[in-house]
């Protein structure tokens, strides 16, 4: 790469690893601004006359002390093939840009785009039973059977974690991992084979730079991003706290299908599953097909052409409906955050145009953001 553009990651990479910077004020400078640069060109008084505010953010001391650690971050990204994505860049992936805490930056090695029609977060207990672990192998069997294209997202930890990656592996389903520490790592080290296989079938994903040392809350914290980058996330199984309740209760709050593996009633491991389910926080799930069903992802029908679909409804289309219809013609179905990258649409534009033509009876909404041509 060349030397501007290493200049404009390093940027990128110093403001993400500002204390306290956030995306909804990393926005609002770069709309005042006009460039990732001038946060750090300017002068703290002149930050604070820009924007209005006096914050400790605007420290030249801890602005230079970001830009030395990004210095070294390139560093290790170069030597390393590893591809940086700032929330700007087309490749940072489109679901996690719904979600209003998603980080600045994400480092991400591996081969399988993170664009995909169809993604399934994997979760639950790290002590997970003989029960647990079968119903993982014959959901990823039967995934790839039926949606061979879905990709599986899990945290590499022990338990279901991993079991769903090396599930995901043996049926050829490709497969993320997202870490709570830097890439130059694995946690837990045993799994450490799994992540290379999973370099050739899928990859690894984290927010941490290699500089940055394991901190207990980070493994919460990347629950966000396990639950952002789902179109759905499944239980498989949990006690009644545990860290996959919390990946589900993000997953909710970022409006995903929330699905649990339910459990025998005095099942430790099952309990927090159990509850998600009666707390009508969870769907309940029992095989592939339940998850296939309530998502729309089943087998595509022929549908009529939108030339068709224009005359025998009579419905004036603007050109950007027709072009949304023709596109739905084509494929049989679309899932909107894959449409806005096919159509090269901004995700807020797309889905006012497809509520429009829902309102018009020339498609309708199934879960997951699937739209099918009536």
């Amino acid at each position: 790469m060349d030397t501007f553009a290493d200049e404009q990651l390093r940027y990128r990479i110093a403001l993400a690893g500002v204390k306290g910077m956030n995306r909804l004020l990393a926005e609002t400078l770069v709309e005042l601004t006009g460039d990732v640069s001038a946060f750090f060109t300017l002068s703290q008084r002149e930050l604070t006359e820009l924007t209005g505010w006096n914050s400790t953010l605007f420290s030249e001391v801890e602005r230079g002390k970001a830009l030395l650690s990004a210095t070294n971050e390139i560093s290790f990204i170069r030597k390393n093939n590893i591809t940086p994505l700032f929330f700007t860049d087309a490749d940072y992936p489109q679901r996690l840009l719904e979600c209003d805490d998603a980080p600045l930056m994400l480092y991400y090695k591996g081969n399988t785009s993170l664009q995909v029609p169809r993604v399934v977060s994997i979760v639950g207990t790290r002590h997970a039973t003989p029960y647990g672990k079968n119903f993982v192998d014959t959901l990823m069997r039967d995934l790839a059977d039926a949606c061979p294209d879905t990709l599986i997202v899990s945290g590499l930890a022990y338990g279901v974690d991993v079991a769903a990656h090396r599930a995901a592996l043996r049926y050829g389903l490709p497969t993320v991992g997202v870490l709570a520490h830097g890439l130059n790592t694995i946690y837990p080290a045993q799994h450490r084979n799994t992540a290379v296989e999973m370099l050739g079938n899928g990859g690894l994903l984290t927010e941490y730079t290699s500089s940055q040392a394991t901190h207990r809350g980070f493994f919460l914290a990347r629950n966000r991003i396990v639950a952002g980058l789902a179109d759905a996330v499944v239980v498989v199984e949990s006690g009644i706290k545990g860290g996959s309740l919390f990946t589900a209760t993000i997953a909710g709050d970022y409006h995903r299908d929330v699905f649990a593996l339910p459990g025998r009633v005095g099942d430790i491991s099952s309990m927090g599953c159990n509850n998600l389910i009666r707390q009508n926080k969870a769907a309940l799930l029992t095989c592939a097909d339940d998850l296939i069903e309530a998502m729309g992802w089943g087998n595509r029908r022929e549908q009529p052409s939108q030339t068709t679909l224009t005359v025998e409804r009579e419905v004036d289309l603007t050109a950007e409906e027709q072009r949304i219809m023709q596109y739905l013609s084509l494929n049989g179905e679309g899932q909107i955050n894959r449409m806005a990258v096919e159509l090269d649409t901004p995700i807020a534009t797309l889905s006012a145009t497809l509520v429009e033509l829902e309102f018009k009876g020339c498609v309708v909404a199934f879960p997951g953001g699937v739209y099918r041509p009536m």
